[in-house]
């Protein structure tokens, strides 16, 4: 259903939703509740509770505080003691355009940083001003980067070829300890006298670490043995888990790009800025992460991500990897904002890991995304997140709100409980 225009918003607004509405399914979820007075009484989370399970069907019992057997983190964690408690909000209604159909769902974010939750409804609330977030999965494959060590750089060179040569093989050894990975490619380069390789594995609906690692050391030590190689590393270059410029470029696991184009009026109105101010911001943080050497390009994809991690029970360790990416800013020749996150390397599942138990397994049922089959559409939800928190925080940074809604919401009043300009 076309979005109505608010009392602030402009006819040109109204009837730019309306027509553009035709190509995109509008999300018919309710608003998340709020209440002026005391938005963390019991009632006010109850009626929040109510919009979830009635527009879900998600009955989120440990959110709300059950208990979770001591059995279920067998396997995940030793010496166990108990269990985190990390406060969890819902941003949304968020609705886009995913490369399988219309996606509608609220986002589960644990975190105990006040504003944030409200910044990325708003930032859902201005991207679905214009057309909407249209996402699309670029690419989808867990890298490895064993390394082997020859006695000269010719030797590796060599090496390389019988490398190549051997991805059948070494495609047979994966196919030997899972039904539901596979490998892709072998792609070498020469270091000196060390030859890096770049392992490329299917892993389906899990992040699939543990599956790859496993498959890389089987055929490594293979291709060793082929190659007289000195030495092998499983981790010879490792990417795991840190900021690389490999996850910039090449990517790994799921690259997701979303989009969306903000109507000038609704910038105004929403977020009392404009397409030009925000275009201007973006180029000078820009020259900024030159300066860094930063791989991540985006302004706040770690608060995102991070928050929605701890929520769905991902390895938040992923998040230096996962926060790579771009944001792009542009006016468009109709004077309206165009906007666009590109993220190379999500490494998120929706089966195994500490995914389908307790809260984790609620929060990613709040959003259709536990399970087989649910990855890919997680990884959408996820990019087209980050979007949304991007863009509110930039309009913040342009309105000169920011310091301003952390006064109201933030850790400096935690009483209050109103919205504030910078997030509503």
């Amino acid at each position: 259903m076309p979005r109505r225009a608010g009392a602030g918003e402009s006819n040109a607004v109204a009837d730019f939703t309306i027509l553009r509405a035709m190509t995109t399914e509008r999300s018919d979820l309710p608003r998340v509740p709020r209440d002026q007075g005391d938005d963390y009484s019991a009632e006010a989370i109850e009626a929040r509770r109510r919009v979830l399970r009635e527009a879900t069907g998600v009955e989120l019992a440990h959110v709300a505080g059950g208990s979770v057997p001591a059995t279920e983190a067998r396997g995940k964690v030793e010496n166990f003691v108990g269990h985190a408690q990390v406060p969890i909000g819902v941003a949304g209604p968020l609705a886009f355009e995913s490369d399988e159909g219309p996606v509608a769902v609220y986002v589960p974010m644990a975190t105990t940083e006040g504003a944030m939750v409200a910044s990325y409804s708003r930032g859902m609330r201005l991207a679905a001003s214009g057309a909407g977030i249209r996402t699309r999965v670029l690419a989808d494959g867990l890298s490895q980067h064993p390394v082997l060590v020859f006695a000269d750089a010719a030797a590796a060179h060599a090496a390389a070829d019988v490398c190549a040569a051997s991805l059948d093989d070494c495609r047979a050894i994966t196919k030997s300890i899972t039904s539901h990975g596979a490998l892709a490619s072998i792609a070498t380069q020469v270091v000196g006298r060390r030859l890096i390789l770049r392992m490329v594995f299917t892993t389906g609906d899990a992040i699939g670490i543990n599956m790859a690692a496993r498959a890389t050391d089987l055929c490594l030590a293979e291709l060793a043995r082929r190659t007289d190689a000195l030495e092998r590393h499983v981790h010879g270059q490792d990417v795991e888990k840190r900021a690389n410029a490999r996850a910039l470029v090449e990517g790994r696991g799921r690259g997701v790009v979303a989009d969306c184009v903000v109507p000038r009026d609704a910038l105004a109105d929403l977020a009392r800025t404009t397409p030009d101010a925000m275009v201007a911001i973006g180029r000078t943080y820009a020259t900024g992460y030159a300066q860094l050497g930063t791989q991540n390009w985006t302004v706040q994809a770690a608060n995102g991500l991070g928050a929605v991690f701890l929520a769905c029970g991902q390895d938040v360790a992923y998040l230096t990897e996962c926060a790579t990416g771009f944001l792009d800013l542009e006016r468009t020749a109709a004077g309206d904002l165009y906007v666009a996150v590109t993220l190379p390397s999500l490494l998120v599942g929706t089966v195994g890991g500490g995914s389908g138990q307790g809260t984790a397994a609620e929060c990613l049922a709040l959003m259709d995304c536990l399970g087989a089959g649910k990855a890919r559409r997680f990884a959408q939800v996820l990019a087209a997140t980050v979007l949304a928190g991007d863009l509110s925080l930039m309009a913040a940074f342009t309105a000169h709100e920011f310091s301003g809604a952390h006064e109201r919401l933030g850790r400096n009043r935690p009483g209050a409980g109103g919205p504030a300009e910078g997030a509503r």
